[in-house]
């Protein structure tokens, strides 16, 4: 087999989470300097949710059916990057929202295609996953902290610059993403009845329960924080040192995933899951304790997502494999980030905060416990047919 082209196939990664580190912290403050009050933050914030669920599926069916998936891929960015551009000028609710929700809708398609692109070209390597992954990470990272470093100094109302300019490098990078192996179009090889096989809807229900249980952990960590007493500095460098043990688990996946397989991996992240939400809840006054808990975000986060990846791709091999990893990546980072991220703000003035980030513990419980029942759910039997990606 020729050399992966990693650099190649890594750099969308790379530009498309350093997107995401210029939006997810700093979109809240750029809206709120327009005027945008908190109810329509949150419902910007879910508008953009909700176009993100159904574009995924969307554009995952789309590359399924290509015989180039590469150039749907190149056709997301481009529509991501163009769809962004009205923001220059959006400064009511209604324009802003129907931006947001366009933009999010195109970029929502540019994961899963990856995603699908990269898997095609590991074929049985697919444990090298992380290694491609990582560069997302790092992404994030440089972003985070170039961003907020340049907000220190300029206004936010430079936000849609800097997110036009990482767009833009999403653009280049998917341009030099190399072609992805032909494969026929999937005209009869339907996944929805697929999806409704236990061992599939069991191992979907747990991935989105651990994502509700992110929830308050994506909405209001750095709020608690501060409420503690807890510097900007420092609070910056929680996210980041979660984000550095999320790419010290992707380099760890090929070992891990070889040694104790899917299953213990993916048990272990929800086990962990429930510890760390305890410690963020109660433990928050301490310190050191904030650190272990944002250490855990490897295993919570990365670890967890490398071995779901790894158990989707087993089962939706071959044609079906952008609608399995859409189906995986909008029912637990798209509904049960929304729902979580909705339930904690419910729960944070009703019950306190102690007690909202015990749901999160309660919620990873859940999923481990829907995920034990079931072995076959954890990708530790044998592929099955759907392993064929025969119908």
């Amino acid at each position: 087999m020729p050399a992966l082209p990693y650099w190649r196939l890594s750099a969308v990664y790379l530009a498309y989470f350093a997107c995401v580190g210029v939006l997810q912290p700093y979109l809240g403050l750029y809206l709120q300097s327009l005027g945008q009050g908190a109810a329509e933050l949150g419902a910007l914030v879910a508008a953009m949710q909700l176009a993100r669920i159904v574009s995924t599926n969307g554009w995952a069916w789309l590359a399924d059916r290509a015989r180039h998936r590469e150039w749907v891929l190149r056709a997301a960015a481009v529509a991501s990057l163009v769809a962004w551009l009205p923001m220059f000028v959006a400064r009511d609710f209604l324009a802003l929202g129907l931006v947001l929700a366009a933009a999010s809708f195109a970029m929502g398609g540019v994961v899963p295609l990856t995603e699908a692109i990269v898997l095609a070209r590991l074929r049985d390597q697919v444990s090298r996953y992380g290694r491609l992954r990582i560069w997302g990470s790092l992404g994030f990272i440089v972003a985070v902290l170039c961003a907020g470093w340049a907000f220190d100094r300029v206004p936010i109302g430079v936000l849609p610059v800097l997110t036009c300019i990482a767009l833009l490098a999403v653009v280049v990078a998917a341009y030099a993403v190399p072609p992805a192996p032909q494969l026929r179009p999937a005209q009869h090889e339907r996944v929805l009845p697929m999806l409704r096989r236990p061992e599939i809807a069991a191992f979907l229900v747990s991935a989105f329960l651990l994502q509700v249980a992110h929830g308050p952990l994506y909405t209001f960590l750095s709020i608690y924080l501060a409420d503690f007493g807890y510097s900007p500095s420092f609070i910056g460098a929680m996210w980041s040192l979660g984000v550095a043990a999320e790419i010290v688990a992707f380099l760890l996946m090929p070992r891990l995933l070889a040694r104790f397989g899917t299953g213990p991996v993916l048990l272990a992240s929800f086990a962990l899951a429930a510890i760390r939400f305890a410690l963020i809840g109660w433990g928050v006054a301490s310190a050191p304790l904030v650190v272990v808990a944002q250490l855990l975000h490897g295993a919570t986060f990365g670890a967890h997502h490398a071995a779901a990846v790894a158990v989707t791709a087993r089962w939706f091999a071959g044609a079906r494999q952008a609608r399995g990893q859409a189906a995986y990546l909008s029912v637990s980072f798209g509904a049960g980030g929304m729902v979580g991220g909705l339930a904690s703000g419910l729960l944070w003035d009703s019950v306190g905060a102690a007690w909202t980030f015990g749901s999160g513990s309660a919620a990873a419980l859940l999923g481990l416990a829907v995920l034990a029942a079931n072995r076959a759910a954890r990708g530790a039997a044998p592929p099955s047919p759907i392993g064929t990606g025969m119908g």
